[in-house]
């Protein structure tokens, strides 16, 4: 098959568009390796307390004897947990911003309890949470949970009611019923916003894991935080931190190539 014959033009505006990219990803890794130098710099020349803000070549010491370790057992842990209330959240809360959206009545009766419970900081609700479900992994769970199902409920329940009314009209008018219209307009209507309700529930699911790894949990990214403040060991704290941030980055480009798969399905 013979490739398309693209114009001078075009071609130029394409490479023009490439040297950007790359600019920019150059830019980005020069930012991090002059942050890094000036903090091992700093560090070494006593102009920070290292004992307290810790330095690169102490924190990777830390990040290859934790290796030797169970730093991965950790990691899994953190992961399995935050997967498990990310997908715990995201399901019921699709499945109840669906009833919502079919029930007008019942979306304007719980719409200022969604509200109230939005504002309201999850974390608070630990130690009712540890009472409730029992201390251990189910409660971190629970926590997860409690942090991202009603933020998807609102996103989701706010892209349904902005669907474009003329396509909803159009299914009408041929005579679709409300459930041919949720699935043939609403639902891929809405797959965007799906994603990005995704994108944020995976950050606050791994809050919610932190947060409930911090108040109970005898493993996990959470406990090592807490077990390095307790023992004055902050070299084993930002360790811990960044290979969270490095977590945190990986969950959030795995969800940002479904998305990019997802959408060239439905051909978005």
């Amino acid at each position: 098959m013979n490739k398309p014959v693209l114009s001078q033009e075009r071609t130029k505006y394409l490479k023009k568009k490439k040297r950007r990219k790359q600019m920019i990803r150059f830019c980005q890794i020069a930012v991090l390796v002059i942050f890094i130098a000036q903090w091992e710099i700093t560090a070494r020349l006593g102009w920070i307390d290292s004992f307290i803000l810790s330095q690169p070549s102490r924190i990777w010491q830390t990040f290859l004897n934790m290796a030797q370790n169970d730093l991965f057992l950790h990691m899994g842990v953190t992961v399995y947990e935050t997967l498990v209330g990310f997908l715990l959240g995201v399901v019921f809360g699709t499945l109840l911003a669906i009833a919502l959206w079919w029930s007008s009545f019942a979306s304007k009766v719980s719409e200022p309890y969604l509200v109230v419970l939005n504002s309201l900081p999850k974390i608070a609700l630990g130690p009712v949470i540890i009472v409730i479900v029992g201390a251990g992994t189910r409660a971190i769970i629970f926590m997860a949970l409690a942090i991202s199902l009603i933020v998807t409920v609102l996103e989701m329940l706010n892209g349904f009611r902005h669907t474009d009314n003329e396509y909803i009209r159009m299914a009408a008018t041929f005579g679709a019923n409300k459930r041919q219209i949720f699935t043939k307009v609403v639902f891929p209507y809405n797959i965007s916003t799906l994603f990005n309700s995704l994108k944020i529930n995976i950050g606050l699911s791994l809050v919610g894991v932190i947060a409930g790894e911090f108040l109970v949990s005898k493993a996990g990214l959470g406990y090592l935080i807490v077990y390095g403040g307790q023992v004055f060991k902050l070299d084993l704290v930002m360790a811990s931190v960044i290979i969270l941030s490095v977590v945190a980055a990986v969950m959030y480009e795995a969800v940002a190539l479904l998305e990019k798969l997802v959408l060239n399905w439905y051909g978005h």
